[in-house]
């Protein structure tokens, strides 16, 4: 199984940060709080890259190079159902109904099942399924202004009872707003590398069919239940 579990957790958070069009003059942050709030279902498609720092031995005046590419549609309902459906360079679907969380991988013919819960909880796709305030769990700076975008950085809060005080693989979680919808995110890990995910032609409030969120492996393939 590729490793695009938790790359797509934190990708697919940042499809919750979509909202009806603000004024202009409202700030990355406020847009980012109004989205939350107001928005029930919406749909897009979308764009991942896995950047990384030139290597010693490359040039160094040509910035983050692309080592990997993704794009497909997404679709979600609050709480807790999402679809993130990798169309290129190869065919996966991460699917949640709330309860489990379903990773296809078509070429592979395999289904990873893992309860949805614990996945989701504590990390930033709390933004797109949870119910609960963002404020709760985030501390929300507004950052520079830049391609046309209010950046927003998301600081996890810290929790003084987790066992583990840095549950997220990324130091940076930075959003790009505008006219009240989400353009990019920008995730940093520890070591320097960068996951870009750009987010199009978004629609808010879709109404959605009730199976949407269900998946049922072909006959055949091969499904692992992990807890």
């Amino acid at each position: 199984m590729r490793k695009f579990w938790s790359a797509v957790f934190i990708g697919v958070s940042c499809i919750a940060l979509s909202n009806l069009a603000l004024a202009e003059g409202d700030t990355g942050s406020d847009q980012l709080r109004q989205f939350v709030r107001n928005s029930k279902t919406a749909e897009g498609d979308f764009v991942q890259q896995q950047l990384r720092a030139p290597k010693a031995n490359e040039p160094q005046d040509k910035g983050l190079k692309v080592v990997r590419q993704t794009q497909g549609h997404f679709v979600f309902q609050r709480p807790g159902r999402f679809v993130w459906d990798t169309q290129k360079p190869y065919e996966q679907k991460l699917i949640t109904n709330g309860s489990q969380l379903v990773l296809w991988d078509k070429d592979l013919n395999q289904a990873t099942i893992r309860p949805a819960g614990q996945a989701l909880a504590a990390t930033p796709a709390a933004i797109l399924f949870g119910e609960t305030s963002l404020d709760q769990h985030f501390d929300l700076i507004d950052g520079e202004e830049r391609l046309g975008m209010k950046w927003v950085a998301l600081l996890p809060k810290k929790d003084p009872s987790a066992k583990n005080k840095n549950d997220l693989p990324y130091t940076k979680i930075s959003i790009g707003m505008s006219n009240g919808l989400p353009k990019a995110l920008e995730l940093v890990d520890g070591l320097g590398s960068v996951v870009l995910v750009t987010l199009d032609r978004i629609q808010l409030n879709v109404n959605l069919p009730a199976n949407r969120f269900n998946f049922t492996p072909p006959a055949g393939a091969e499904v692992l239940r992990l807890n």
